[in-house]
């Protein structure tokens, strides 16, 4: 399934000493995924782009802690 959310394994020192976190997350932009602007994209309502910070809709990505749920009102 594909997802904007990543993770990896850092290395973990056996000399650290605190506690290692053994599985780091970060989150990629949509953008990133989408070689060239096609034509004819779904759009916002100017008013509602203005909040969610883009035009497009595929170019949209709420962001979400890695501790957050998702929740039905966000479109998702």
């Amino acid at each position: 399934m594909f997802t904007t959310r990543k993770q990896y394994e850092p290395y973990v020192s056996p000399f650290d000493p605190c506690p290692p976190i053994r599985v780091k997350t970060y989150v990629t932009a949509p953008n990133q995924y989408v070689g060239f602007q096609p034509p004819n994209l779904p759009q916002f309502p100017l008013h509602e782009a203005l909040k969610k910070g883009t035009l497009w809709k595929i170019f949209y990505d709420p962001y979400y802690g890695p501790y957050e749920m998702k929740t039905k009102g966000d479109g998702q």
